[in-house]
Formats: structure tokens, C-alpha cells, sequence
């Protein structure tokens, strides 16, 4: 069974409806291997066609007869004795399993920034990732809060219908141009009766994106090239220098998301566009006020400032061996697991995209590939041991950790000079895959049962 909190499938591109939206990578690496889609109308697909790919998939591989939908799950609690997870629902249900994989994903909670007097607000509220479409923004004063990747994609699109649209930036991005364009005929149709061309085209896709990490994660001194590109974007893009200023960051370039857009920046040249930099005091019930005391009127304030990404578990609760719950274990050594899959402590539990898989270069879809492939090899070596319990040494898990973060320390992410989403409250990065994803896909090729304890039921 699926546990699914939601009516649909989709996750991210169910959720995120917001004008503008779309993927910042290649749709043809997007894209399940297994399941090549010639029909991508653009290079970086819009959000409703990754929707209807996803759902298609579904309804192709006969998924949906196994789903459970508007079934949040609250906890789930292993029973030593008995060898199997009791898991329970929002609403009380509950159902026992051997084997128990989370696939929450990582983008999924919204992210609300603590502005003082929010609560006396007495216009329209609402995050990018919880799109309020019958809300009417034409002619409306609108504040937008955060600069993050959802933002620079809905800033373009709503700027035009708006009166007056202040945007609230804490720390600018680096944006780079995004080398998109509609996918010709020709090309929908090589790939459709020559399937070897479009595999061809998603590996060339594949290494160019993978050579970013020589300068993100191998040296970052290599990002100096890409810093001096993207200054001259800007400066191609904005002529006036004050926003120049103040839209160019102090940091490494990558040492946050990189984000790609053409419209960004001359959507901050508008006349009804005002960039402010000046952190927001508090807000009254129809204004927000900055540090430097200027009162700005707003009738909807917006917030582009993403998800909680730092906790892989989300909302549930999971308790492990001796009935301890999984963050207790993580309170003094951090968000860490096996290969970001497996936690000791934990037997016959699986994460996917757990801490540090995420990336910072090229498309998730390759490491949810390589993490189900090497979930799929355990599910079946337990199911060869009846009554079987697997559960990741602790050795190994504090081995191949302490090496992932010596490696993360001197990654840009770490070093770059400045502070994001991808670092925990400690300066760590819990996030980020630290080298290549070939790397990563041959870490986890096949599965290694000496790495795991094998115990019966008591």
C-alpha cells in the first residue's frame, strides 16, 4: 500500500501552481529512465506537463489500485517482538508491515518566515506552494516575500497585471540565463521512432549538468568562471547600477541554489517593480514597514520563501528499537543515514531522499532511481529471511557519514560564505550529495547485506 496525504499524485508538480511554474532542469533528464517521453514541448517543462507525465506513469505501470488517498501518516512504530511496523494515520487508522519506506520527498512543507504582526494583516496571504488562483491580483498592491527559485519564476508573471509589486529580498540568488526553447517537430519525432536519439540527447544532457561539480563540490575556486558570466547577465540585463547593487550577491556563486531565468531581471526594471532590501520591521493591517522606517501599502502579501527541507521525516513521528523516535537519535550526531537510506536503529525502514541525496547540479529523478533500485535489492533479501529484520550497522553509518561531511566541509556549499537551506542549525550540510551522481549510482548498484545486521523476531 501507498499512503499518500493528498487526493492525487504529483507531490511538488501537484501542489505547485503558481504562474510561471516550471522545472529548472532539462525535461528529457526529468524524466524516469524507464519511461522516456519524446512529446516534452520545451527543453525545462512547464508544471502541468511534469503533472500529467507523473500521472500517466501511474496509470501505466497500475499503481493506482495500490494508492491510499487523503491518508496522512502521524507515526509509525516498530515493534521488536513481533518484527513488523505498526503504522497509523492522521485520522487513527492503522496497519502493520514488515518493511516501511518513506517517499515524502523534500519539498513539500512550506516554509513561512516569522514577520513580526502578520496575524494583523487584514489582506490576502498565502504561499507560491499554496497558490490561491481565485484570488484576483490584477491591479492589486501586492508584496512578495523571498527571492528563492519559486519567486524569480512567479515575480515575471504576475508583475505585469499588478499596480505595484515590492519585492522583499534578505539575500539576493545568482541567476543564470536558461538556455530553454520549444522542442521542434523534427526532434518529437526522432525521438519517438528512433527511441536511441532521445537516450542519446539525455546523456549529453546527463554530463553537461554533471560537470558542475568540479566547481561545486571538487574546487570551488573553478566557480569563478560562472560568477563573472552571471555578473555580466546582470549587468546585460539591468542597466540601472543601484539595482544592479543590490540584486548582485556577496558569495561564491553556488554556494546557494543557482537559478536560471531570462525574465527576472527585467521584470526588477519595471516601473511598478521595487526591489527592497531593508529587512521588514513588522507589518499592520494593510502595510508592512521596513527597518528604515518607510511604510509600504500592500493588499496581498505573498510568500516565495520555500519548504522546510532540513528534516527528511517531516510531521511523523518514527520510532525505532527500544521505542526511541528518530530525531532523538539525531540530536547529538545530526540528520544523518546510511547512504541517506537507511538509519541504525531503524530495522526494515528505507528512506528516499533522505539526508544528503539531495543536489545541487542536475535532476533528482537519477538519484530517486538509485535509491528505489537499492531499496528494492533489501525488500527482497529480507523477504528471503521470513521473519527477518535488517538494520544498518552503526559503525557504518558514523564511517560513511564523518567521510560525507569531510567532503562537504570543503564543498562550496560549506565554503562559499553564505548561509542556506542546505545547512542545518549547526553549519552542517545535511542536504547535498557531496560529488557526482555516478558516484552515487554505483555506491548503491548493489545492495550489501555485511553492511546490515540480520535478526530474527524475539
Amino acid at each position: 500500500m501507498v499512503y499518500e496525504k493528498a487526493h492525487d499524485i504529483g507531490g511538488t508538480w501537484r501542489d505547485n501552481l503558481y504562474p510561471g511554474c516550471a522545472c529548472d532542469v532539462p525535461s528529457h533528464l526529468y524524466s524516469y529512465s524507464f519511461e522516456p517521453n519524446p512529446n516534452w514541448s520545451r527543453m525545462f517543462a512547464p508544471q502541468h506537463e511534469i503533472w500529467d507525465y507523473l500521472r500517466r506513469c501511474a496509470q501505466k505501470y497500475d499503481l493506482l489500485p495500490h494508492m491510499r488517498f487523503g491518508s496522512e501518516v502521524a507515526s509509525a512504530e516498530f515493534d521488536a517482538d513481533k518484527g513488523w511496523w505498526r503504522v497509523t494515520t492522521v485520522d487513527g487508522r492503522c496497519v502493520t508491515a514488515r518493511i516501511v519506506v518513506s517517499g515524502i520527498g523534500a519539498l513539500s512543507i512550506p516554509a513561512y518566515p516569522k514577520v513580526p504582526g502578520i496575524e494583523r494583516f487584514e489582506g490576502k496571504t498565502f504561499h507560491s506552494a499554496r497558490w490561491d488562483s481565485d484570488y484576483p491580483l490584477l491591479d492589486k498592491r501586492v508584496a512578495v516575500i523571498g527571492t528563492g527559485a519559486s519567486a524569480i519564476q512567479f515575480v515575471p508573471a504576475i508583475a505585469p497585471i499588478v499596480s505595484q509589486l515590492d519585492l522583499y529580498q534578505r539575500t539576493p540568488p545568482w541567476v543564470l540565463s536558461k538556455p530553454d526553447r520549444a522542442m521542434t517537430a523534427v526532434e518529437k519525432a526522432l525521438f519517438k521512432f528512433l527511441p536511441a536519439t532521445q537516450k542519446l540527447f539525455r546523456g549529453g544532457i546527463y554530463w553537461w549538468m554533471e560537470s558542475r561539480v568540479l566547481g561545486l563540490a571538487v574546487d570551488p575556486r573553478a566557480m569563478k568562471l560562472a560568477e563573472a558570466y552571471a555578473k555580466f547577465f546582470i549587468n546585460r540585463s539591468i542597466k540601472d547600477p543601484k539595482l544592479r547593487r543590490k540584486v548582485t550577491p556577496d558569495y561564491t556563486i553556488g554556494c546557494k541554489r543557482i537559478l536560471m531565468s531570462d525574465e527576472y531581471y527585467p521584470a526588477l526594471t519595471r516601473d511598478n517593480v521595487d526591489v527592497i532590501t531593508s529587512g521588514i520591521r513588522e507589518v499592520k493591517e494593510h502595510s508592512l514597514v521596513t527597518e528604515d522606517g518607510v511604510e509600504r501599502p500592500a493588499d496581498a502579501i505573498i510568500y516565495g520563501t520555500g519548504f522546510q527541507v532540513s528534516d527528511p521525516i517531516g510531521p511523523m513521528k518514527i520510532f525505532g528499537v527500544q521505542g526511541k523516535e528518530v530525531r532523538e537519535t539525531w540530536k547529538d550526531s545530526g540528520t544523518e543515514a546510511y547512504l541517506g537510506v537507511s538509519v541504525a536503529g531503524f530495522p526494515n525502514f528505507f528512506l528516499l531522499l533522505g539526508p544528503n541525496t539531495g543536489l545541487g547540479h542536475t535532476s533528482i529523478v537519477f538519484m530517486i532511481e538509485a535509491q528505489v533500485n537499492y531499496v528494492m535489492q533489501a525488500v527482497r533479501h529480507v523477504l528471503k529471511h521470513p521473519s527477518a529484520t535488517l538494520d544498518v550497522k552503526p559503525e557504518v553509518q558514523l564511517r560513511f557519514n564523518q567521510k560525507l561531511q569531510s567532503r562537504l566541509d570543503e564543498a562550496v556549499w560549506s565554503a562559499g560564505g553564505c548561509k542556506s537551506w542546505y545547512l542545518d542549525e549547526f553549519g552542517k550540510n545535511r542536504t547535498l550529495w557531496p560529488s557526482f551522481t555516478f558516484e552515487y549510482w554505483m555506491r548503491t548498484r548493489k545492495f550489501e547485506p555485511m553492511k546490515y545486521a540480520l535478526a530474527a523476531a524475539r
